[in-house]
């Protein structure tokens, strides 16, 4: 049957509105999902600043939110291992299982992927900030009732990273780091000390993260905001062999291509702005460095939720801050605001 929701939809930059919405009868295959909790990520801030973020562009109302888990609350026909009442993280893409790279077992970049939130296809695919939303039954998995639905949320960024870890290649005992430590740079962080890295230094403009960062378990803190000479210090003390690109800035990447060590790898996770940037490119033919894409997660969110539920990696030291669904505007602002927030969630 059809049920009115409500969701938080942008319409255009800085113009996100909490409004009722209709949700038609349910899909075969599909299942109505009851918000629990979601986070709010750098990919939707940007849609929230500039109604786009890297290339895809916002052209209608979006629904946002990625990082989503619920309860199951309506099964639509040819579904199965689900019931009514299941709590669920759900997992935002929709891969066909059919093309080139499904097969290759690299559905991340699935030509036909569907991705909640995302102006990457139009019409956009809606998200599930919004009090009931539809998923496949394939992309629910279910979770034990006593986790929280704030954990369970946080599969999605912690697949990213996971992901991220696995494209770096052999991380045990490595020196690495990361630029930028907003929560996908924290993240990392938690995985690269779950994978082994022998260490990992975490590098930004800002105080209040780096604190974070330390409190996490990173090794080196670094503070570029008055110059990039401890930086290089260090760098050349103990070069470093990995380098995860985070911030999503042409700076950051530019600094992690100075900074790795000569036949090292450079990971860009970070959206980088659309276009064209400016790097030290032949560094990477000098130094002969593996400069490696890093795009979402395949099955690493299996793996996240996992690790989640056996409380190897405690995402929930992340968050900072919890505003009701219907406040998602105020929740935006906040998150913005790195001096007072590391990852802020939305809670039905």
């Amino acid at each position: 049957m059809s049920a009115k929701t409500i969701a938080a939809t942008l319409f255009g930059a800085e113009d996100l509105r909490v409004v009722e919405t209709e949700l038609g009868p349910l899909a075969p295959g599909m299942v109505r999902v009851k918000f629990g909790a979601g986070g709010i990520c750098g990919s939707d801030m940007h849609y929230f600043r500039h109604a786009r973020t890297g290339d895809f562009v916002v052209k209608s109302p979006l629904i946002l939110g990625h990082e989503v888990a619920g309860e199951v609350v309506e099964l639509g026909s040819a579904t199965s291992g689900l019931a009514v009442g299941d709590r669920v993280a759900v997992n935002p893409s929709r891969w066909c299982g059919t093309c080139a790279y499904c097969h290759e077992g690299r559905p991340n970049l699935c030509e036909n992927i569907f991705f909640m939130g995302s102006a990457s296809k139009t019409p956009h695919m809606q998200g599930g900030f919004a009090a009931l939303f539809d998923a496949t039954a394939a992309q629910c998995v279910k979770v034990p009732a006593e986790l929280p639905f704030q954990a369970a949320a946080l599969a999605e960024p912690l697949a990213v990273c996971l992901h991220a870890v696995r494209r770096a290649g052999h991380v045990k005992g490595a020196s690495t780091i990361i630029f930028g430590s907003g929560p996908i740079g924290l993240l990392t962080l938690l995985a690269l000390k779950h994978a082994g890295a022998r260490s990992v230094a975490m590098v930004d403009i800002a105080a209040a993260p780096l604190k974070f960062a330390r409190e996490l378990g990173a090794d080196q803190t670094i503070d570029i905001s008055g110059g990039a000479d401890e930086l290089a210090a260090y760098a050349a003390a103990t070069p470093y062999d990995m380098a995860f690109e985070i911030s999503g800035t042409a700076a950051g990447l530019a600094s992690a291509i100075r900074t790795v060590r000569r036949g090292g790898r450079v990971i860009q996770v970070g959206n980088l702005a659309g276009g064209m940037i400016e790097l030290p490119a032949n560094a990477i033919m000098a130094k002969e460095l593996d400069l490696v894409g890093t795009f979402r997660f395949g099955e690493e969110f299996f793996e996240a939720v996992e690790l989640i539920v056996d409380n190897r990696i405690d995402v929930l030291r992340l968050v900072t801050g919890e505003y009701r669904l219907e406040d998602a505007p105020a929740a935006f602002r906040t998150a913005l605001d790195r001096s007072r927030s590391v990852k802020v969630m939305l809670t039905a």
